[in-house]
């Protein structure tokens, strides 16, 4: 689940698509009615959970904040896997960290006016 308004959330979700090499991704938008439906039936804490949220249907776990972030780049893989360097902070820095950034995320990449309209070709990786 991600902040579809976010320019940075979308920008990381086409990243994400295009890395996602073992079609393991799917996407929702906070903003849609399946992502506020997800929201209500986990009671999760919009507080918490305001830009994203990593559910692993495997384990059935969520991950929030700078572990979900963790967990992408550690699928992702690639040059990126080196960014895993980072998890030997401690996860309350690394929250901070990720606190910041998603608390100046609008002034820093903007936000769009409506969530992302999907292609053919995006389709699949979107849940509606």
């Amino acid at each position: 689940m991600f902040d579809g308004l976010c320019n940075l959330c979308d920008a990381s979700v086409q990243f994400i698509i295009k890395r996602d090499s073992k079609d393991v991704f799917r996407f929702v938008s906070l903003q849609s009615n399946l992502g506020q439906q997800i929201v209500q039936h986990l009671e999760l804490d919009t507080q918490k959970v305001d830009s994203i949220l990593l559910y692993n249907s495997v384990q059935n776990t969520y991950l929030y904040k700078s572990e979900a972030v963790f967990e992408i780049v550690k699928s992702v893989g690639g040059i990126f896997y080196c960014l895993l360097i980072f998890r030997l902070i401690p996860i309350a820095i690394t929250n901070k960290i990720y606190d910041f950034i998603a608390r100046n995320r609008y002034r820093w990449f903007g936000e769009k006016k409506s969530c992302l309209v999907l292609t053919k070709e995006l389709e699949s990786k979107f849940l509606k």
